[in-house]
């Protein structure tokens, strides 16, 4: 092993807290880790990228990582970070989703037979089949409710007056078995996480030591804000996601083309894998620099995430859009047919917007345009109640903008 994993993961901002002050001594040798995704959806968003590269990296280092989907654990719900119980989805749901998000990760992590070779693994396939008082009788006397409800997860939802089921109580508990399973099964001696996990991991590496007698330990990731102390991974029209099918290619590219300046260089040295002299040659100039080193972050992301094509489209069309071309023909800019027979009979611009994705709701659409926010073509629109006709049509399309970097094009059929 010639790089070390602690270095790479220091230098990039990775590190938010580590259960050992040698971590760099434990990764100096190849060790089996585990981060666990929550299936709550069919995709994951662009906040999951943190835990997904810190994956990247522990493979590149010659580690073999475990890649954990909560089947099980998604049956219950985390409560970390939340104020409400979730919603409670069905075995059938978490298993479709568990595939979608393996099939995401696997764009970054190889899984194979190889020594490094990443492994799949569904803590439904053990927590489903446990008999609840065995359970009890081998981790019961592990864990103490005055330590737990110290647990940020717990404290917050207690002290914020909502309060904390048993359901998502015993969540914990369940993370904490995964760990003792992984170690006994797989012989993992590292769990790594989000930093609103730490007490979920230090859980588990109390119960595998006193379980196994073994010496493990745990990592977590800070959790990405932006500059201006706003959360991450959303744009006006909600989250980021990693599946095209939910946010568009074109709009992921322009998502991280469009990030502060002062984000830029913690997000280089996050969601890419550029190495960290090259991204601080990029940051190092204002102006001008700063927007090159923008264009190198979104096309890098969106490689990772959709590939080389994908990434060399949405960089091309982003360019003639925003170029002194104009041209917004591009495949990848967010598009669809509008049949010319709602034109003839004249459409609602709110309609338009809502439609488009430009707006979530007539009322927002309204309110976009009252603030001045809204083109067709480059003519403004002042009035919400007009209605688009074919007078509109220009080059057989329509096309919508919001504000200065969101567009959607209608072609007219």
């Amino acid at each position: 092993m010639t790089d070390n994993l602690f270095d790479i993961l220091t230098a990039r901002g990775f590190i938010a807290q580590a259960t050992e002050p040698d971590s760099r001594d434990r990764l100096q040798s190849a060790l089996t880790a585990y981060i666990g995704f929550d299936p709550t959806a069919d995709s994951l968003h662009v906040g999951s990228l943190v835990p997904i590269m810190g994956l990247y990296w522990l493979q590149h280092c010659g580690h073999r990582p475990l890649v954990l989907v909560g089947g099980g654990t998604g049956l219950v719900g985390d409560p970390s970070g939340k104020t409400e119980l979730r919603k409670m989805l069905t075995r059938e749901d978490i298993d479709a989703n568990a595939r979608s998000i393996a099939g995401q990760i696997g764009r970054l992590v190889r899984f194979d037979a190889s020594p490094s070779g990443a492994k799949l693994v569904n803590n439904a396939d053990w927590l489903a089949a446990l008999n609840w008082i065995d359970l009890l009788r081998e981790v019961g006397p592990c864990f103490s409710v005055n330590r737990m409800l110290t647990m940020d997860s717990v404290k917050n939802r207690i002290e914020s007056g909502g309060g904390i089921t048993f359901l998502e109580f015993n969540y914990m508990v369940m993370q904490a078995y995964d760990f003792l399973h992984l170690h006994r099964s797989e012989g993992c001696t590292l769990q790594m996480g989000g930093q609103d996990q730490w007490g979920n991991i230090v859980m588990g590496i109390e119960l595998v030591r006193r379980k196994a007698d073994a010496n493990v330990a745990g990592l977590t990731f800070p959790l990405v804000t932006k500059s201006d102390g706003g959360k991450f991974g959303k744009s006006e029209k909600g989250n980021i996601w990693l599946s095209a099918e939910r946010t568009p290619v074109y709009e992921f590219f322009q998502f991280w083309r469009n990030v502060a300046d002062a984000d830029v260089r913690r997000y280089l040295g996050f969601f890419t894998t550029l190495p960290m002299d090259e991204v601080d040659r990029l940051t190092a100039a204002g102006g001008e620099g700063i927007n090159r080193a923008k264009e190198v972050l979104a096309f890098e992301a969106t490689r990772l995430i959709h590939g080389s094509a994908a990434a060399d489209q949405a960089l091309a069309d982003a360019k003639r859009a925003f170029g002194s071309q104009h041209d917004v023909t591009g495949d990848s800019i967010p598009h669809a047919t509008l049949a010319a027979s709602e034109l003839e009979a004249g459409i609602g611009v709110l309609a338009l917007l809502v439609r488009a994705g430009l707006a979530q709701s007539n009322g927002e659409a309204r309110r976009l345009i009252l603030a001045g926010g809204v083109r067709v073509h480059d003519r403004a629109i002042a009035d919400p109640n007009e209605k688009l006709t074919s007078a509109e049509v220009v080059g057989g399309m329509v096309l919508l903008r919001a504000g200065k970097k969101r567009m959607f094009r209608y072609d007219v059929a």
